[in-house]
């Protein structure tokens, strides 16, 4: 089963710390960022930290079908907070096929989604570790549109994984997921078979 650890402080300088570790080690790095807002505050914490990124290749989990311009482009926001550092960005392409990652860092929703992988959906099933179409059921409408995401192979696909959670909601959520819960698509990375995680949990 899946080693799960619960880190102690799980705050954005915790992330940060955590991710700076991994851009330090030797050699070509690959890692997978989350969208939303709490990875903005931890690539400011990085983007002042003097990191080496000129080995480091970012995609995302996940992204929602917009323009890189619209408000909701997880890769715009990435791109703007990042895009100086000399790190190169690889783009989500359906049906594309994903090379293996250093670190894969999920958020998860209230409803237990992770990546654009969610309870009930419309989804291009594909083999292997790549990039599918997904269409949430409903519709968030804070967010109504269809997603490119990495599939669960290709999060699975990581010498590791932190899951980066905040509310108390969230965290009687992952709780019960250990507890014995299959009901959410976060059961599988903490309940099947994979990389190490290591929760971040903030109120």
């Amino acid at each position: 089963m899946t080693d799960v650890v619960w880190a102690y402080p799980g705050d954005a300088g915790a992330v940060a710390a955590h991710v700076a570790r991994v851009i330090a080690r030797h050699g070509p790095k690959r890692l997978a960022f989350t969208g939303g807002s709490t990875p903005l505050k931890v690539f400011a914490l990085l983007a002042q930290q003097g990191l080496d990124w000129s080995d480091v290749t970012i995609t995302l989990t996940d992204d929602r079908r917009v323009p890189d311009d619209h408000p909701a482009s997880n890769f715009g926001k990435l791109n703007a907070a990042l895009g100086a550092s000399g790190a190169a960005f690889e783009r989500l392409e359906e049906g594309m096929a994903v090379q293996p990652f250093d670190l894969v860092w999920l958020g998860m929703g209230e409803d237990g989604h992770i990546a654009s992988l969610f309870p009930h959906m419309h989804a291009l099933v594909r083999p292997g570790p790549s990039v599918i179409a997904t269409t949430p059921i409903p519709l968030p409408p804070e967010a109504p549109f269809d997603r490119l995401t990495l599939n669960k192979r290709a999060l699975k696909a990581t010498r590791e994984i932190i899951l980066v959670v905040t509310g108390a909601s969230k965290k009687a959520l992952l709780e019960q997921v250990l507890a014995g819960s299959d009901a959410y698509p976060v059961s599988d990375i903490l309940r099947g078979y994979g990389p190490p995680v290591t929760i971040y949990w903030s109120e």
